[in-house]
């Protein structure tokens, strides 16, 4: 589906109308999606086509994945999560995850930046290297 010029305007100045800081207001989300469902302006599909992806795409920029090769302890966690939300204004999302496939060490994504200090990708670093 081709989305015009004011379609993406569209989506993209409802999609700040739901944004408080640097976090997605779920309510605020559900509302305007609610309001555009309710009036059926011209050319909303496609409006909240664009809407959802500009949604999608800021749930992943907002959420971490780590993987570990044993499973975590809460206090690690608690950890682990205050110093990942310091430099990016809070407001992550964590999905812890158990990868016994590491060897050892952390896998850390957040968005598309990939954190890797497992034994595993060092192990491949160090096969490449010969």
């Amino acid at each position: 589906m081709k989305i015009s010029k004011q379609a993406r305007r569209e989506a993209k100045e409802l999609f700040q109308a739901c944004v408080v800081g640097s976090v997605l207001d779920e309510d605020r989300t559900r509302g305007a999606v609610q309001s555009v469902l309710a009036g059926r302006p011209r050319g909303y599909l496609p409006m909240l086509s664009h809407f959802q992806r500009l949604v999608k795409l800021h749930l992943d920029r907002r959420t971490a994945t780590i993987e570990s090769a044993t499973p975590l302890d809460d206090n690690f966690k608690t950890s682990l999560s205050a110093k990942l939300n310091a430099p990016k204004g809070g407001g992550l999302i964590f999905n812890f995850q158990h990868n016994p496939a590491l060897i050892g060490g952390l896998r850390v994504r957040v968005g598309s930046d990939v954190f890797d200090g497992s034994v595993r990708a060092r192990l491949a670093a160090l096969e490449e290297s010969f």
